[in-house]
């Protein structure tokens, strides 16, 4: 693994509202995930999960605390350079994939790097190899819903790892798919994390969090407990239920 963690948050808390109002989404989160390194957060509904997950992809800015992807401190961009980041060095898969309907598996999976400003030619090469890796190329002609589920599903990882990005955050990136899909898609993920990519994870499934190097689990905002052996998921969760 890279000395120098690809995600790092120290001390993040994220309020919203204030006064009486206020909610607190995060509590002094720490956390470093490595290049290499594929980290599940498990918690129940409004524990926080999202809210990690769009602080550490520049959607969102923390209350107090810092985030940096790489070398770059969130905080400290405007929204137009946390957008540029986010087109450079962060990649979504998210429940719902977010295809865009009219254009095909190549043309969606390039078009960030077009938005980034690159040429036709490179973003298509650079997209085609994308595809390639995820074993989609023969069908990179192909719009979203000419795809099976586990197709458009590894267009949408296609997507979040083309170019340079090399931070994948994904919600509930096999909610959608049977449990054999789903399979498929955390191997997937797995070997692309291990290819070079820093991977954070959101799941409620224990299966699929065992395909992670790390578990925490997220509680009212704070993490509440944490595991290096991912096989222990379910023990993991057994032990919050009976809290």
């Amino acid at each position: 693994m890279n000395a120098r963690p690809m995600l790092s948050l120290r001390g993040v808390s994220r309020i919203h509202g204030h006064g009486e109002t206020a909610v607190h989404a995060l509590r002094g989160i720490d956390l470093d995930i490595a290049i290499g390194e594929l980290v599940a957060v498990m918690g129940p509904s409004g524990s926080g999960k999202s809210t990690l997950l769009n602080l550490a992809g520049g959607l969102d800015t923390p209350t107090s605390g810092v985030v940096f992807v790489g070398e770059h401190s969130v905080g400290d961009l405007d929204a137009k350079g946390r957008a540029a980041l986010r087109r450079q060095h962060v990649g979504y898969v998210f429940q719902d994939l977010n295809l865009i309907p009219a254009l095909t598996a190549l043309e969606n999976v390039t078009l960030p790097l077009e938005l980034d400003g690159a040429s036709v030619r490179r973003a298509r090469r650079a997209g085609l190899a994308a595809l390639t890796d995820v074993e989609m190329r023969d069908l990179a002609s192909r719009f979203p819903d000419e795809m099976s589920g586990g197709q458009a599903q590894r267009v949408a990882i296609a997507r979040a790892l083309v170019g340079p990005r090399r931070l994948l955050l994904a919600d509930e990136p096999t909610g959608a798919l049977d449990s054999v899909t789903g399979e498929a898609v955390m191997r997937l993920l797995r070997k692309r994390v291990a290819a070079g990519a820093s991977g954070l994870l959101v799941t409620h499934d224990a299966r699929l969090a065992a395909w992670a190097d790390r578990i925490i689990f997220l509680r009212d905002g704070s993490v509440v407990d944490s595991t290096g052996v991912a096989a222990s998921a379910d023990a993991l969760l057994t032990q919050e239920a009976a809290r």
